[in-house]
C-alpha cells in the first residue's frame, strides 16, 4: 500500500484538485439552484459514481485502450461534450422561461427529482474523458509497485480521489441551496445565477468537445 509520506502529498494534491470548478461541480450548483439541496446532494453522488466507473475502468485497464484510440476517445470525448451543453442549454433556458413566466410552476424549470439529479451526475462524469485522462496521469505517481497488488493501491487511491471529490460537492451542494434560500425574495438573482451555470457547462462542453487526444 502506499506509504504514508507519498499518501500525505496525494491527499493535499487531490484535495487541491477537488475544489477545482469542473463539470461535476457546475452541474452540482445549477440542480441545486433548479430542484434544492436534496437534488444538489444527488447529483453529488451521482457524479461520485461516474467518478468510480472511470477508477474502475482504469484499475482494469480499460481507460488506457480508450485513450490508445484516438476513434474511442473522440466518440466518449463528443458524446460527453454534446451532453454537457445539452444540459448546460437546458439550465440557461429554464432559467430565462422561468424569467419571463415570473413563477416557479412548470416542469420545464422546475425540480427534476433526485433520481433523475443522480443519473445525470453519473452521466455527467461518466461521459468525460478527461477524468480517465487525469486518473491515469495522475494516480500512478502515488502506486507503490514494490509493495504489490497495484491494482489494488490504483483503486483506494481512487476512492480517497472520489471521496474528496464528493465532498466538495455535496458542499457546493449546500452552499448553492443557501444562497437559493437566502436569495427567495431576489429571484433575478437566482435566475442570473443558474443562466450563469448553464453557461458555465455549456463552455465546459464545447472545451471538451475541442480538447485534442492525449497522445497527439
Amino acid at each position: 500500500m502506499p506509504e504514508l509520506t507519498p499518501l500525505a502529498l496525494y491527499l493535499a494534491a487531490a484535495s487541491v484538485l477537488a475544489i477545482t470548478p469542473g463539470p461535476g461541480i457546475f452541474y452540482v450548483a445549477a440542480r441545486t439552484l433548479a430542484g434544492g439541496r436534496r437534488e444538489g446532494i444527488a447529483s453529488s453522488f451521482g457524479t461520485g459514481l461516474g467518478g468510480m466507473i472511470h477508477v474502475l475502468a482504469a484499475s482494469l485497464g480499460v481507460s488506457a485502450i480508450v485513450l490508445e484510440s484516438s476513434e474511442l476517445f473522440s466518440a466518449l470525448k463528443l458524446f460527453g461534450a454534446v451532453y454537457l451543453v445539452w444540459l448546460g442549454f437546458r439550465t440557461f433556458q429554464a432559467a430565462r422561461l422561468k424569467g419571463a413566466t415570473g413563477g416557479d410552476d412548470g416542469a420545464a424549470v422546475g425540480p427534476v427529482g433526485p433520481r433523475r439529479a443522480f443519473r445525470e451526475g453519473v452521466l455527467v462524469e461518466a461521459l468525460n474523458p478527461k477524468t480517465a485522462v487525469f486518473f491515469l496521469a495522475f494516480i500512478p505517481q502515488f502506486v507503490n509497485p514494490s509493495a504489490g497488488l497495484v491494482a489494488l493501491q490504483f483503486v483506494v487511491l481512487g476512492s480517497v480521489s472520489i471521496a474528496l471529490n464528493t465532498l466538495a460537492d455535496i458542499v457546493v451542494a449546500v452552499v448553492a441551496s443557501g444562497i437559493q434560500d437566502g436569495a427567495a425574495a431576489r429571484p433575478g438573482l437566482i435566475r442570473r445565477l443558474r443562466e450563469a451555470s448553464g453557461g458555465a457547462m455549456i463552455a465546459l462542453g464545447v472545451g471538451l468537445a475541442l480538447a485534442k487526444h492525449p497522445a497527439a
